[in-house]
């Protein structure tokens, strides 16, 4: 005979809702005790829903990125009624007593992430005390967040293994409980008092097997990436058990989180001699002692560096890149701009080069949509976007950002223009929003204003492709039978080989250049 046991939220201190950031199970999967079922995550810390029971996965109640308050339902286990853990009773039959068995439970310390060593400010039990499961035994406080240590079985607490005002470490043991189950439930018993590694071990044992196998070895972890990565602690503890390093593995989450098929995809690239997933069989640069040869001042990367200096990496290394070059015959354009800039700057409109470079990349992205495309997390797929997001590398005291002109497609090249001067300045300002950054399908880097001849964009992934412009300089070009002086715009287009091929790639800067060539085609109203 089977019953239905809900999973709930634990106690999580002072935040009245948590939001979900990745579903671990799914109706039909078998968990033990302690298997994680979701990792929940607060503005300063995330956590593992661990199951309270063994037993199969009946419901799932949460979504990914949805909320959740203390008390909500996880999941529905069905689990074996003989399996389910009852506190000794007083008023128990005698057979019912006679027949039980009592088993000792460690309850320990779950994985806090990035903290070795954690507080315990208050303890919330004594020895003698009947306890349920998820009663809350301990809580504990890191720099950023506290959290109480729930009981995983229902009994009477034999013993107290930590003290308020001491430290304790994950893994930690933190009470002794005194258990009652049935002998039918041995198994599920065995499991409880072993707490733990349900899903992990489970991955494990194949990619274990198969590194048995393989000549190559993981490289080694590094604990100062380790602790800094986006994880949550069940995936740390997969992570540890596999030797694998969390600072090396690119996240598919939310933000960037890092989940369980992230760390096993990352293991199985390994073994294969992939390279574990952008950078692990890299060789390594050597560390160099430069004060050793003079003066020397270190000078830390600022927020914008820390942030775009590893996507900028990973585009590189996963990205194949490809780069174009071409020039565009841009004298009627530059003739066309200065007879029409004098009028839209009386009407607080200041129309730039980089406004009509983008109307062009309208017609040529239109005319060729694998460039307004990204790959999708299977790779197998090709995302063919329906509308037309254009961004653009602005300048910056902090460091370089690329605001996003949204339907690009369906603006003129006075609002192009408008919106160009507006999102620069909030740019230079320190204003832009994050929205304000994102959802880009193809991205102009314009350095015409520095110089340079041409360069090689790193393209902005997943985005398919990146314009570069360099100055623009006057040529001789041969026409009509004679050499006549124009005006040559240098172009740098760099795009994922995946997706685009060189045909394709030579025949977009060529209708570039063209649109570039033919102002009255970017000047036109918009329909």
């Amino acid at each position: 005979m089977s019953q239905s046991i809900d999973v709930v939220v634990p106690d999580m201190g002072s935040f009245a809702e948590v939001g979900v950031v990745e579903v671990l199970v799914k109706p039909g999967d078998r968990v033990e005790l302690d298997t994680p079922l979701v990792t929940l995550e607060t503005e300063k810390a995330t956590m593992d829903v661990p199951s309270t029971t063994a037993g199969i996965v009946e419901a799932v109640h949460v979504v990914a990125g949805g909320k959740i308050s203390a008390g909500g339902r996880v999941v529905t286990l069905r689990v074996d009624a003989a399996a389910v853990v009852e506190p000794v009773a007083a008023a128990a039959p005698v057979a019912a007593v006679a027949a039980a068995e009592v088993v000792s439970v460690g309850v320990t310390v779950p994985d806090m992430g990035s903290f070795a060593e954690v507080g315990v400010v208050e303890l919330l039990v004594a020895v003698g005390d009947s306890v349920e499961i998820d009663t809350p035994l301990v809580t504990l406080e890191t720099e950023k967040a506290t959290m109480d240590v729930p009981s995983t079985v229902a009994g009477v607490v034999e013993q107290v293994h930590v003290s308020k005002g001491g430290k304790v470490s994950a893994g930690g043991l933190v009470a002794t409980i005194r258990s009652t189950v049935v002998p039918a439930a041995a198994p599920v018993a065995a499991a409880s008092v072993a707490v733990a590694a349900p899903v992990a071990a489970a991955v494990a044992a194949p990619v274990k097997a198969a590194a048995h196998a393989a000549p190559a070895a993981l490289p080694p972890i590094s604990e100062s990436g380790f602790s800094k990565a986006h994880a949550g602690p069940s995936v740390r503890k997969l992570a540890r058990e596999l030797g694998v390093d969390l600072g090396r593995v690119k996240g598919s989450g939310p933000r960037s989180r890092i989940t369980h098929d992230d760390v096993k995809a990352w293991v199985k690239q390994a073994l294969a001699g992939g390279g574990g997933g952008g950078g692990a069989a890299l060789p390594s640069v050597p560390q160099v002692d430069f004060a050793a040869f003079g003066a020397v001042e270190l000078k830390p990367l600022n927020r914008i560096q820390k942030i775009s200096g590893p996507r900028l990496h990973a585009s590189w290394v996963n990205l194949p890149h490809v780069t174009q070059f071409d020039e565009a015959d841009v004298t009627e354009l530059e003739a066309t701009r200065n007879r029409l800039k004098d009028a839209a700057a009386a009407k607080g409109v200041k129309l730039t080069p980089l406004a009509f470079i983008i109307r062009a990349c309208v017609h040529a992205l239109q005319q060729y949509p694998q460039f307004n495309a990204s790959l999708d997390a299977s790779g197998e797929n090709i995302v063919l976007k329906k509308y037309m997001h254009i961004g653009f590398a602005a300048d910056t005291p902090n460091g370089l950002l690329v605001p996003v002109i949204r339907d690009a497609d369906k603006k003129d090249i006075y609002q192009i223009a408008t919106e160009l001067a507006e999102l620069s300045a909030k740019a230079r300002d320190g204003k832009l929003s994050g929205a304000q950054m994102q959802g880009g399908c193809f991205t102009v880097s314009s350095l015409g204003g520095i110089g340079g001849t041409a360069f090689t964009p790193i393209i902005n992934a997943p985005e398919a492709a990146i314009l570069g412009v360099s100055r623009t300089q006057t040529k001789p070009v041969w026409k009509d039978g004679t050499f006549v002086p124009r005006q040559m715009l240098p172009l740098s287009l760099s795009y994922d080989h995946r997706i685009i091929d060189g045909a394709a790639g030579a025949r977009f800067s060529t209708a570039l250049a063209q649109a570039l060539a033919n102002p009255s085609m970017l000047t036109e109203a918009i329909p």
